[in-house]
C-alpha cells in the first residue's frame, strides 16, 4: 500500500463527527434535473498507524436518507431501492491511499444492499486544525460516481418519450471533519 499521509494528520484514530460531516448526493430525475438528498446518520473513523500508514472505514444508515420527500424517501427505503428492510446499512472500508497530485485517491470496498464493489474516491485533505478544546480536528472532501445497478439497485422506470424517472449514476459528495481521539 502506498502511504500519502500528510505529516500532521498524526497517529491515532479520528473520529468521523456527524455534526459537522455530511454525506450529500445527487442523481439525474426526469433526465433534466436532479434530486439532491443526504443521508442524516453516519459513522467512521481514519485510523493512521505509527508507520503513517492510513485506513478509513465508515458506515452509513440507509434509512437516515432525506430528500425533503417523505413519500419519495420511503419508496428509496423500499425493496425496490434499497431494502433498507433486510440491508439498513452501507459501509467503506479502504484497501489503499494513494497519491493523486496534490489529492489522493481512497480505494476501498464500499457494501450496499448486501452487495460488495471496490470504488474509488477522490479525496482533498484539508489540514488538521487545533479544535475548540475538545482536541485537534482534520477536514476532508471525497467524492465518488456510483452506478446504482452495480449494487443491485437496477428498477426500471421508463418515461413514455425515452429515458428513465431516475439516472444510473450516483453522485456521492462527503464532507468529513474528523476528531482525534485521546
Amino acid at each position: 500500500m502506498t502511504v500519502a499521509v500528510a505529516t500532521d494528520l498524526t497517529a491515532g484514530t479520528w473520529a468521523i463527527d456527524p455534526v459537522h460531516s455530511s454525506i450529500n448526493f445527487s442523481v439525474r430525475h426526469l433526465m433534466v434535473s436532479k434530486v439532491r438528498g443526504s443521508f442524516e446518520t453516519f459513522s467512521g473513523a481514519v485510523t493512521v498507524a505509527e508507520d503513517g500508514t492510513p485506513s478509513v472505514s465508515a458506515t452509513i444508515d440507509v434509512n437516515s436518507i432525506n430528500t425533503r420527500n417523505e413519500q419519495r424517501d420511503a419508496h428509496v427505503r423500499s425493496a425496490d431501492f434499497f431494502d433498507a428492510e433486510h440491508y439498513p446499512t452501507a459501509t467503506f472500508v479502504s484497501t489503499a491511499v494513494r497519491p493523486d497530485g496534490d489529492d489522493y485517491v481512497v480505494d476501498g470496498d464500499f457494501t450496499l444492499k448486501g452487495v460488495t464493489k471496490p470504488v474509488s474516491l477522490k479525496l482533498e485533505y484539508n489540514g488538521v486544525n487545533p479544535g475548540m478544546g475538545q482536541g485537534a480536528v482534520a477536514g476532508f472532501e471525497a467524492s465518488v460516481v456510483l452506478n446504482r445497478k452495480d449494487f443491485g439497485i437496477d428498477i426500471d422506470m421508463p418515461l413514455e418519450t425515452g429515458g428513465t424517472v431516475v439516472g444510473d449514476k450516483i453522485t456521492v459528495t462527503l464532507e468529513i471533519e474528523a476528531l482525534k481521539q485521546a
